[in-house]
């Protein structure tokens, strides 16, 4: 790659900051300077030294698009759901890249109604992300809001769906969280502070200006997200306030949407809550002297609260949706997750599905008196299922199963799921899938896939993009590591604040009994991981670098240190409760053990992809940027290292459905280039190494 000029002067001074007497220096603080356009052609740098230095993938990439495509079906919808006489619903055309929102009457013969083409949106636009899409009580006035530049800061439009106009000043500036009062013109909305941390929430009629929005609560506490949603049975518009371990819920009148919000259960550090509503009570999924959740039913009316569904040891409850007659509840057990239907006595029972692992999921149920519960059902070779579930009976109706062409059939694949051991004795998940007949004589290519954050679990979808690569002869494969949720509470516990190092350890035992199984071998084992799985992937690369052929880390958190201790960035504040607070020593001490950024030293790594986006509002592009030049600092054995900047998108990477394929093709095209699942028609590869000038030179 040709020498780009030195930037200037003062971006080049190496940074340093001390904290508990231990000074640090950063030679590579100078890119986070956005605003410089040194720092925007250093990432056009990096993206065309990517570009050449996978140039021989070109035609991999373009084939393995072609083939994923083939798997998609580009004209279809989605499962119409029934609400106040109306069927909406979304649906896709061929050739456009975006969802178009659409509602019918509930009747023979009527006629599609669109709301809102995304595509019409995007036209002209290098990003576009729908946010809100609310339609009023009354079905006649539609909230929604777009994103433009992967920041996640949208701004709300109002249309009348009679007349398609607009209604009212948009609001430029907006979270993606909005709800109608009941009057289906009052229109309740957040708005962010400095750091993205949405902290205020207004009310304004839906046909009025700016400068009518009455500001109705603000969240002075950092460490608070604020959101705002309708209750299931439309009586209330409640007000979500959540740090990452503490919660409260505000209730507002929806027929009295100018009345003050009041707590239904006042904070209490350490106490999570969500809250629903029927008849005379609020219902409560609390953990409150209760780790794994128990429902609670509340007296609006005031007095203590009563249990419906107890805690217990061996289930977690997720979530639950309320219904006029009974109530359906997700729970999770022994790693999979089930369905609990009952009635408000938590006399009920659980419907079964078949299948060594799957993922189940809520789809929209929006009618308060439905007797059906209607959920998504998957599983690593079960496309995505709409199921409606009669309540009473447990009988299951499929609804719509998404299609996939080009030849798949889901028993030419096999989906199954084996335990590692971890150094503590814990038994760690691992999901697998592959081709039925893939011979298991001798080691496999396979991709090892993680997270283990904010206890969310990696669920074991159906992932049509996979295909070519299993086709291939790829295993593809899931550690369910601590740090998620998937064995309940106490499973993200373990990998939190000072057990931090568990979600490491645990992804190396799951690598290590992968090749003791045979499965594979260091030579074909590449790791994969995005934003807090992209901190996995940097600190299990250092701690065993030679256990793995290739890596990719998407949006990594990598500087993890230096983020959480300043106060200036998107979310610092809101981590700590998951990571620990730097300013204490202990936190401070623990976290530098495995920050990857601070414990990059030399030794001989696997290749390695990085991904940013320059407008990602949650992992700032420059640790992705910092952390790929750290690498190639202290590279000893010639491991390739490239970095991707998106620039005109932010998190989740690029817009409208062909161009994130394409970014996947691109990454698959690396993997399964570095494990040879492919031969490379006599291509030579180029000359690795890519050498950076120093921020200093």
């Amino acid at each position: 790659m040709a020498r780009r000029k030195p930037p200037p002067a003062a971006l080049r001074r190496p940074h340093t900051h001390r904290l508990h007497g231990d000074a640090r220096e950063d030679p590579w603080f100078w890119l986070r300077n956005a605003d410089d356009p040194a720092v925007v052609e250093y990432l056009k740098e990096e993206n065309r030294h990517t570009e050449a230095q996978t140039a021989h993938t070109k035609k991999l990439r373009e084939q393995l698009y072609r083939e994923m495509l083939s798997h998609i079906a580009e004209d279809d919808s989605s499962a119409p759901y029934p609400r106040g006489g109306f069927l909406y619903y979304t649906r896709t055309e061929k050739g456009r890249p975006h969802r178009i929102h659409c509602r019918r009457r509930d009747a023979a013969g009527a006629g599609e109604e669109i709301l809102l083409d995304v595509n019409a949106l995007a036209a002209g636009k290098k990003f576009c992300e729908v946010g809100v899409v609310e339609v009023s009580p009354d079905h006649r006035v539609l909230a929604w809001s777009a994103d433009y530049r992967g920041d996640e800061l949208y701004e709300l439009h109002f249309t009348d769906l009679a007349t398609g106009r607009g209604l009212g000043d948009s609001v430029p500036g907006t979270c993606d969280s909005a709800a109608f009062a009941g009057d289906g013109r009052t229109v309740f909305y957040t708005v962010p502070d400095r750091t993205h941390r949405p902290y205020r929430l207004y009310r304004r009629d839906a046909g009025g200006r700016r400068g009518d929005a009455e500001l109705v609560y603000e969240e002075s506490d950092p460490a608070f997200y604020l959101s705002v949603s309708r209750s299931a049975s439309g009586t209330f518009v409640f007000v979500d306030l959540h740090s990452k371990n503490t919660s409260e819920v505000l209730a507002i009148a929806a027929d009295r949407p100018g009345s003050a919000p009041r707590a239904i259960l006042r904070r209490e550090a350490g106490v999570e809550y969500h809250a629903e509503h029927r008849g005379d009570f609020f219902y409560l999924l609390s953990n409150k002297n209760a780790r794994n959740f128990q429902l609670l039913k509340l007296p609006i009316a005031g007095g203590a609260p009563a249990t419906v569904i107890p805690h217990r040891d061996d289930v977690t409850l997720e979530d639950f949706f309320p219904f006029a007659s009974r109530l359906a509840v997700l729970e999770r057990h022994n790693g999979l997750p089930r369905v609990f239907l009952c009635n408000y006595e938590g006399e009920g029972f659980h419907p079964a599905f078949d299948g060594e692992v799957y993922d189940l999921s809520a789809e929209h149920n929006e009618e308060f008196n439905s007797r059906d519960f209607r959920l998504r059902f998957t599983s690593p070779v079960t496309p995505h299922t709409v199921l409606q579930c009669a309540m009473d009976s447990g009988k299951k109706t499929v609804l719509k199963r998404t299609p996939v062409p080009g030849g798949f059939r889901p028993e030419d694949h096999r989906a199954r799921r084996e335990f590692a051991t971890a150094k503590d004795g814990a038994r760690i998940p691992i999901t697998l899938v592959h081709r039925a007949d893939l011979a298991r004589g001798a080691p496999l290519p396979l991709l090892l896939a993680g997270y283990g954050a904010y206890g969310l679990n990696y669920p074991p979808h159906f992932r049509a993009a996979l295909l070519p690569l299993l086709r291939r002869g790829l295993v593809f494969a899931i550690a369910h590591v601590r740090g998620g949720g998937e064995m309940g509470r106490r499973w993200y516990d373990e990998g939190k604040l000072l057990r931090k190092r568990n979600t490491f350890t645990d992804f190396i035992a799951c690598a290590e009994h992968l090749i003791e199984k045979k499965w594979t071998a260091p030579a074909q084992l590449a790791i994969s991981g995005g934003s807090a799985g992209g901190l996995l992937i940097g600190a299990v690369l250092n701690m065993r670098p030679q256990l793995f052929r290739a890596a990719v880390a998407n949006v990594p958190f990598v500087d993890v240190l230096s983020t959480i201790v300043d106060d200036s960035l998107p979310l610092s504040a809101t981590e700590r409760d998951e990571w620990g607070d730097p300013r204490e020593k202990k936190f401070y001490d623990y976290i530098k053990s495995y920050s990857p950024y601070d414990n990059t030293a030399p030794a001989a790594r696997p290749d390695i992809l990085i991904t940013a986006g320059l407008n990602d509002p949650r992992v700032a592009y420059w640790e992705p940027a910092k952390w790929a030049n750290r690498l190639r600092e202290t590279e000893t054995g010639g491991g390739e290292v490239l970095l991707k900047t998106t620039l005109h998108a932010g998190h989740g990477g690029a817009s409208g459905r062909y161009a994130h394929l394409r970014e996947t093709a691109f990454e698959y095209a690396f993997i399964a280039d570095k494990l040879n699942l492919v031969a490379r028609d006599g291509i030579e590869p180029p000359t690795r190494g890519f050498s950076v000038p120093c921020s200093t030179d």
